[in-house]
């Protein structure tokens, strides 16, 4: 398998010269990509290349009695490479719709929701959140109480950091001199987002144009540093690329199954790092005071924080309706402020991130939720947290597609 890995590298490598986004890491042998950038194929090349790289792997499956690592491994590239068939086809002019191609690109399909679904995680929240007024104007009002001031925020960062970075080294054993850096960004559609450079360093970087609250920045220092993306990929460097010599783990392509296991294990990460009411714990005692925030206001602030996490669910529905052309960019604003109740620069900032990543958004809950499931369905829940951490260490040290997940649906 090494041969067709290496010619699957060079592809992706091929394809980013194409599209800026697609090649999110790249830390293989530099004479590839330089030699990619001599040739910059086509696309029309890219796609004879990658289809006839497709006809090669179907014949090329692992031999009886193979172990499951190496069938794994087959899977992931087979829809890796599926996937990089398809975003060429996308950037040649083939035309998708939302689910046509998160299934595409992504291995998983949001399921549908209605207008009425939506509505109804509002009404759920509505008890919670107090003061008068419509729901979207209080919850914001609340959610404005717990800002983190400019000039508190690198020591929270800094706290929520080194919390989950022991916390994650208490249960997995990361690469020796594993490192981070992170530093603040304005303009991107983002609010956080991993770097990975390859030799176990990541560079994080927070999107400080809007605030965030107190909640959030625990969350982003589980999603993009520990036990989510820096130590996912410093995982698969260590295990795959450098110990089983996999090449094309080297390389991680934006618009991939792959996108769908990361993101999904970096949102599962806080509830596996902070189990329980350890986040509560946290918050209490580290955090609030650290932002100067009143700890006696932590129960009620977490309760409101994790039933509104449940409104992001919407946020598929909205992207789908939006890029299908059912509703305009202001309808979707209005949609993100009503039915996730975000204040309308953050749902002008969520619009701006579907045109530009379009079906990527369905790897957050989606993913969320079905690495969520696979951990669970296998023994690994609250009652379980060793459980949980082991099955959450192999999702970051094998080679995985969401399809290979515990009760996966076939692909359609």
């Amino acid at each position: 398998m090494t041969a067709p890995a290496e010619v699957y590298v060079r592809l992706v490598l091929a394809l980013g010269l194409h599209d800026e986004d697609y090649v999110d890491a790249y830390y293989g042998p530099p004479e590839w990509r330089a030699a990619v950038e001599r040739e910059r194929p086509s696309l029309e090349t890219i796609l004879a290349r990658a289809r006839d790289l497709a006809a090669r792997l179907d014949g090329a499956a692992p031999p009886e009695g193979a172990g499951e690592v190496d069938w794994l491994r087959h899977v992931f590239l087979t829809r890796q490479l599926g996937a990089l068939i398809a975003r060429a086809e996308q950037l040649a002019g083939r035309r998708f719709t939302f689910d046509e191609e998160s299934l595409a690109l992504y291995d998983a399909v949001a399921p549908p929701q209605s207008e009425a679904d939506l509505a109804g995680r509002v009404a759920e929240l509505e008890a919670h959140v107090p003061g008068a007024g419509l729901l979207p104007e209080r919850l914001q009002a609340y959610r404005a109480r717990f800002y983190v001031p400019v000039e508190r925020l690198e020591a929270a960062i800094d706290a929520a950091l080194r919390e989950s970075r022991a916390r994650t080294l208490a249960h997995l054993t990361l690469p020796e001199g594993e490192s981070f850096t992170w530093e603040r960004v304005t303009d991107k559609p983002w609010s956080g987002y991993n770097w990975y450079r390859g030799a176990y360093a990541s560079l994080i970087q927070i999107n400080v144009d809007l605030p965030l609250h107190v909640g959030r920045l625990l969350d982003l220092a589980c999603h993009e540093g520990y036990p989510g993306h820096h130590a996912y990929n410093a995982l698969l460097e260590q295990h795959l690329v450098r110990e089983r010599g996999w090449p094309e783990f080297s390389v991680y392509p934006l618009s991939s199954p792959q996108s769908l296991i990361a993101e999904g294990t970096a949102n599962v990460a806080p509830d596996v790092a902070f189990p329980g009411g350890e986040k509560l714990s946290f918050l209490r005692d580290a955090l609030f005071p650290l932002a100067g925030f009143d700890p006696a206001e932590v129960e009620p602030y977490e309760r409101v924080l994790r039933l509104s996490g449940q409104l992001d669910r919407a946020g598929n529905e909205i992207a789908r309706r939006y890029l299908d052309g059912a509703m305009s960019a202001d309808t979707a604003v209005d949609w993100y402020v009503r039915y996730m109740l975000m204040e309308r620069v953050r749902a002008e900032q969520r619009v701006r991130f579907v045109d530009r990543y379009r079906s990527y958004v369905v790897n957050y809950t989606l993913g969320e939720d079905l690495v969520r499931q696979h951990i669970e369905r296998l023994g690994g829940d609250d009652a379980h947290p060793d459980r949980r951490w082991a099955l959450f260490r192999e999702l970051l040290t094998t080679p995985r597609v969401p399809s290979t997940l515990a009760g996966a649906a076939p692909s359609r």
